[in-house]
């Protein structure tokens, strides 16, 4: 059994040292901290470096300064670099250090502290080793040992509860820590005893021992290609905690099978904490342009998901700055499954986006459908936490939605949700988009007779037949579906 946790993630830039204007004041220094205190939160995540250096004074490895620019350019080509640099440099004027000085609020606000640190990059060191230039990367023992420099200080030299490790950065945030599959196969044992190192200094550290968390990639083939062995590490006891993710892939779905990490974790006593991704769209999904964020009950749909798969606790971040009421609210909730139960929710299922697509991450969604493609069953699978039979007396209406790209009325379709007919449920069709309304429609569903069930749901998509004159593809976006409760009865038929 895992340990219990509610974390929530700042990456130390773009709701932090990018926005305040220098000299910083202690109320903005505590605030990535205090935004969060009084919810459920009970970790905080200081996410203490990028490519270009730590954001904070660190003696083993380089702080940053002129960001992307390189440390010797005459001056600052972008705003939030400038505040970036003088935020952190007016604390130290005053004698503060900007880590020790969140890590004393989330511990005074009573939290645990642990530094995260990007490990696919290390700025002062040989450009010869880095991938981006056409080095090993990682096949270095220089570069592990630099690394495992950094890792020290902020696990021995700060009283931080631990470590993250992550190894999910790139690529939407970070060159890859090996120029190909063939060098990171090659690496691998090399990378386990690299953790495993990590492990044995930070849990044999002076005083009490601290934990080693690690970020990691959503399946176990994309890990093993990247030179991770995750369920080793799991087995060695070398991290207490994974975090599956990919960066820059930040739309929330409750479409994500964890089972393969959560069974790993449970052989070797360790925890699996679920992120739940801040978007509904961004501008590398489908469809829509523009960043919109999820919604509580999409929030709340994806952690109560990942909680019934095993999860030990969920991981936010990047919710709507500064945390809004809505935000503290569902932040409580993470921290009360009992409370989520019955709250209503809203379940999307995976979606790709540009890099999942560029690092082979498979989504059920979008689904392309041939006009010509008459019979082919395609597949979106759904897990829903949600008992609609036992909560028949709470649930005011359950609702499937569709958005379907080129969709024409003349359009055969038939539906299945877990091997039966949606035929005689009834069907709302509109469309949402405000620029081309002609392009694509919802179909939504009202269920009554046909009900999803808790656990895994499979929708059966099939196209019976298209006009013969229109020969364009329909494409399936999005699969949704809402559950909204009440406090009276709504007498619907969900009976077994």
């Amino acid at each position: 059994m895992g340990k219990k946790r509610t974390i929530y993630f700042n990456d130390a830039r773009h709701y932090y040292l990018f926005v305040f204007e220098p000299p910083m004041t202690m109320e903005d220094a505590w605030l990535p901290v205090d935004e969060v205190s009084g919810t459920g939160i009970d970790t905080f995540v200081y996410g203490a470096s990028r490519v270009d250096g730590l954001f904070y004074p660190s003696k083993a490895g380089t702080q940053f300064k002129h960001g992307e620019h390189g440390v010797d350019s005459p001056g600052f080509k972008q705003n939030a670099y400038w505040r970036l640099w003088h935020n952190m440099k007016s604390l130290e004027d005053r004698g503060l250090d900007v880590l020790q000085v969140l890590i004393d609020r989330a511990h005074e606000k009573g939290m645990d502290f642990f530094s995260s640190l990007r490990l696919s990059e290390y700025t002062t060191m040989d450009p010869a080793y880095r991938t981006r230039d056409g080095g090993g990367g990682w096949a270095h023992k220089e570069v592990r040992d630099y690394q495992l420099n950094v890792l020290r200080e902020m696990a021995v030299d700060y009283n931080t509860e631990g470590v993250e490790l992550d190894f999910a950065a790139g690529p939407g945030g970070s060159p890859p820590m090996f120029p190909d599959s063939d060098t990171a196969q090659k690496n691998m044992s090399n990378m386990t005893e690299w953790v495993a190192s990590v492990g044995e200094m930070v849990h044999g550290r002076t005083g009490s021992p601290g934990e080693v968390g690690a970020r990691v990639y959503p399946t176990e083939k994309m890990n093993l290609e990247s030179g991770f062995d995750v369920k080793q590490w799991l087995k060695d006891g070398s991290v207490d905690f994974v975090v599956p993710m990919l960066y820059g892939h930040m739309l929330i779905d409750t479409g994500s099978d964890i089972s393969w990490l959560v069974n790993a974790a449970n052989e070797s006593s360790a925890s699996v904490y679920a992120i739940l991704q801040p978007h509904y769209t961004d501008d590398n999904s489908g469809r829509r342009s523009g960043r919109g964020h999820a919604t509580t009950e999409m929030l709340r749909a994806a952690a109560t998901a990942y909680l019934d798969q095993g999860a030990d606790g969920t991981y936010a971040w990047f919710l709507p700055w500064p945390v809004k009421e809505s935000g503290r609210s569902i932040l409580s909730e993470m921290a009360d499954r009992d409370r989520m139960v019955e709250g209503d929710k809203h379940y999307v299922a995976s979606r790709a986006t540009e890099i999942s697509k560029r690092v082979g991450l498979e989504t059920d969604l979008p689904i392309e459908i041939e006009a010509t493609d008459v019979g082919t069953q395609y597949e979106v699978r759904l897990y829903v936490s949600d008992d609609i039979v036992e909560k028949s007396d709470r649930i005011q209406q359950v609702t499937l939605r569709l958005f379907i790209n080129d969709v024409v009325s003349e359009d055969k379709f038939t539906f299945t949700l877990n091997g039966s007919s949606l035929a005689d449920e009834s069907v709302r069709r509109y469309s949402d988009e405000d620029r081309a309304p002609y392009w694509g429609q919802w179909l939504e569903f009202d269920l009554k007779q046909v009900h999803p069930q808790k656990g895994w749901n499979t929708l059966t998509v099939v196209l019976d037949g298209r006009p013969t004159d229109l020969i364009s593809s329909v494409v399936v976006e999005d699969v949704e579906l809402i559950i909204k409760y009440g406090h009276y009865p709504a007498k619907l038929d969900y009976s077994p």
